[in-house]
């Protein structure tokens, strides 16, 4: 066993297996428990006794009866939208035409996109994420920019380059052979450039012609180490609308797939409205979705079934900032809620893990980050189960962790992250 320089004390909460398909029980709690750090990994965790005994010249941080955790990894961002959230009244594509597109073209200045890079990297650890992917904007700035950003904040990070060069903005459009230019610099750039890694991003099928996408499904042809990251069946109104555009594509997905932008490494944000053979589909070729459930909510777009977790590679995302929260807290009410509203009732490790496992094993990082096991990366997420009076009230009476967890789950917020800590380096 290696030595560790620290040791935090508190309840760890760990996961032997997926909760979805091996049942409760593949999330461990220690309530009693210690996790030992030392050179930005995990050396070991297990009872307190027993890792403080292994490694008696560690630095000990003890945090009481607070949770300690993987941190939360946001799988689905727009990192640019961060000065719009919470704006009101639209949907989808007048959400886009209102709100997203004017605010994209200011990223053409690197300096604004560098300051709301450093705000957007700000938030997410104050409310514990410790890892995200985000969309960027048509400029190859915007990805310097978060890159450079997550970089310095010690975070592990996926990003790319949104490509369009149809039905949008003319400020905001590329060509196909500018999105594959631009991408491939920032691939050589940036991906596996420390803690970065590039994914290839087309925005949607609406936004992008079919050279477009066969372009950038050459790319990834060539650059199969690298994720792929698009939308999918979000609203309705959305489907009918690619339907048009594509009219001898068999469904949404096929206009991806048709183009070599369906498989494995691919990450489809939304996935509401699905046919059965895109369900199909993506199982076959072991893609990944996102939960997006506050954006979901926010702009009307539908409730995401969560069945699909038991069978396809499922994350859970913010979606900032059609999404109405920076937290992954206030997401992972938001998806109990939309479970509920579907019949489907999810257990707080469900939750806990779509925050942390799921969306890791989602962006294919499960051997790095999503959990606390030894070596692994020392990304966690320490949060006080009492941090306001609603709060404390309800933990107080509880009678398992899981009672004691459920209301932080579903009335907390960056009040109640104690600290977060990246690569074992505590920045918040």
């Amino acid at each position: 066993m290696s030595n560790a320089d620290t040791v935090l004390l508190g309840q760890v909460l760990s996961f032997a297996g997926d909760p979805f398909t091996d049942g409760i029980d593949a999330a461990r709690i220690d309530r009693s428990g210690a996790v030992a750090l030392g050179a930005g990994k995990i050396i070991a965790q297990g009872p307190a006794d027993t890792i403080r005994a292994a490694h008696p010249q560690a630095r000990v941080v003890d945090y009481g009866s607070d949770l300690i955790s993987a941190g939360f990894i946001d799988a689905h961002v727009h990192y640019p939208q961060t000065a719009i959230i919470a704006s009101w009244g639209k949907r989808l594509i007048d959400w886009l035409n209102t709100y997203t597109f004017p605010e994209e073209a200011r990223f053409g200045d690197a300096a604004y996109a560098g300051e709301i890079a450093q705000r957007y990297t700000g938030l997410a650890l104050a409310h514990g994420t410790t890892s995200f992917c985000s969309y960027g904007t048509i400029h190859p700035a915007s990805v310097d920019a978060i890159f450079a950003a997550a970089s310095a904040r010690g975070m592990r990070a996926w990003a790319g380059k949104t490509c369009m060069d149809r039905n949008a903005p003319d400020n905001l459009r590329d060509s196909a052979q500018s999105a594959y230019d631009d991408s491939a610099a920032l691939i050589a750039k940036w991906h596996g450039a420390g803690r970065m890694s590039y994914v290839i991003t087309p925005r949607f099928s609406p936004t992008s012609t079919p050279d477009q996408l066969s372009a950038l499904g050459a790319l990834w042809a060539e650059n199969p180490n690298c994720l792929m990251q698009t939308h999918l069946s979000e609203q309705v109104d959305e489907i009918a609308w690619v339907k048009s555009l594509f009219p001898s594509a068999r469904d949404y997905l096929d206009t991806y797939e048709a183009h070599g932008l369906l498989g494995k490494g691919g990450i489809y944000g939304h996935a509401i409205h699905l046919e059965p053979r895109e369900i199909d589909r993506l199982r076959e070729v072991d893609a990944s979705v996102v939960h997006c459930p506050t954006s979901n909510t926010f702009i009307g777009s539908g409730l995401f079934d969560m069945g699909l977790a038991a069978s396809i590679r499922t994350g859970l995302a913010t979606d900032t900032g059609g999404g109405s929260s920076f937290s992954m807290l206030r997401t992972m009410a938001a998806a109990y809620e939309v479970a509920q509203l579907r019949g489907q009732s999810l257990h707080p490790a469900h939750l806990w893990y779509l925050a942390t496992a799921g969306s890791a094993r989602a962006l294919h990082a499960s051997h790095q980050i999503g959990n606390i096991a030894a070596g692994m990366e020392a990304d966690l997420t320490i949060l006080n189960l009492s941090s306001t009076p609603a709060i404390a009230q309800a933990s107080a009476h509880a009678q398992t962790l899981w009672q004691q967890l459920f209301p932080t789950i579903m009335m907390g917020d960056d009040r109640a992250i104690r600290a977060t800590y990246v690569a074992g380096v505590k920045t918040v």
